[in-house]
């Protein structure tokens, strides 16, 4: 019997590449009620806020960003945009998730979302941090009207080079663009299966491997809907299972 799977341990983070969708839609459904339509000809998925006022879709389109979420406008403020490329680390775009869910998120007075970075040590550049090894850059453009952020990640200026660009409109909260800057300046590794690895991290001076319990691999989705669920005063989901979810394969690890 198998004890142990071995997994990449890739920083900076920025670099792991896409991870498993799950660790995003699965949560949302379980533990945060989010509804989803569900069309088996066709290769989407739509999940819609219990409120209907959000609304997130995951669709395959070289042309555009796959990820893009929506919220209309409410009473109190008007409606915001924000949309990740495919090869976005599925752990920052759940930092956004995470706290657009979270009942307990600050709304107001939420730290600048440079703040991370600056504290991570990222250069500054007029209305941009660089990350310290020049691949990441995050600008906000306010200029002739625009407010836009841009986050992107690039091996060199040639866009045939570029890895992943995450988007947040002016009107995005503060504290969901600094989640996603939180997550992003983080210093803990991402997770990935060593076989699944984009090619620019195979030689890659800050990638290791590791073995590691396969229960931890095998359940660490279900402990994630766990600890989210137990954000919400009524439990959306049962606790983990009492027997084991199946060991995961080279193809079905985080």
């Amino acid at each position: 019997m198998i004890d142990t799977v071995e997994q990449a341990l890739v920083s900076p983070r920025y670099l792991a590449g896409s991870g498993d969708a799950a660790w995003i839609t699965v949560p949302l459904h379980r533990a945060c009620g989010w509804s989803y339509g569900h069309d088996p000809l066709i290769p989407r998925v739509i999940l819609t806020s219990p409120d209907q006022q959000a609304h997130l879709r995951l669709e395959p389109n070289p042309d555009n960003q796959w990820w893009r979420l929506r919220h209309a406008a409410t009473r109190n403020s008007p409606s915001w945009y924000a949309s990740f490329s495919a090869r976005t680390p599925v752990e920052l775009i759940a930092a956004v998730t995470d706290a657009l869910t979270d009942p307990a998120a600050s709304r107001t007075g939420s730290a600048s979302a440079l703040d991370p970075l600056q504290d991570a040590g990222w250069q500054w550049q007029p209305s941009t941090r660089v990350s310290p090894d020049g691949i990441t850059e995050v600008e906000h453009f306010t200029n002739h009207g625009c407010n836009s952020w841009f986050i992107t990640a690039a091996l060199s200026k040639d866009p045939e080079n570029q890895l992943w660009q995450a988007r947040f409109d002016g009107n995005t909260p503060d504290y969901l663009i600094t989640a996603f800057t939180q997550a992003l300046a983080d210093p803990a590794p991402l997770a990935r299966d060593p076989l699944l690895l984009p090619p620019h991290l195979r030689r890659h001076p800050h990638l290791h491997t590791e073995q590691v319990p396969v229960a931890t691999v095998a359940f660490a989705l279900e402990r994630r809907v766990a600890q989210l669920t137990a954000r919400h005063p009524n439990a959306l989901t049962k606790a983990l299972p009492t027997r084991p979810s199946p060991q995961p394969g080279p193809g079905h690890r985080r």
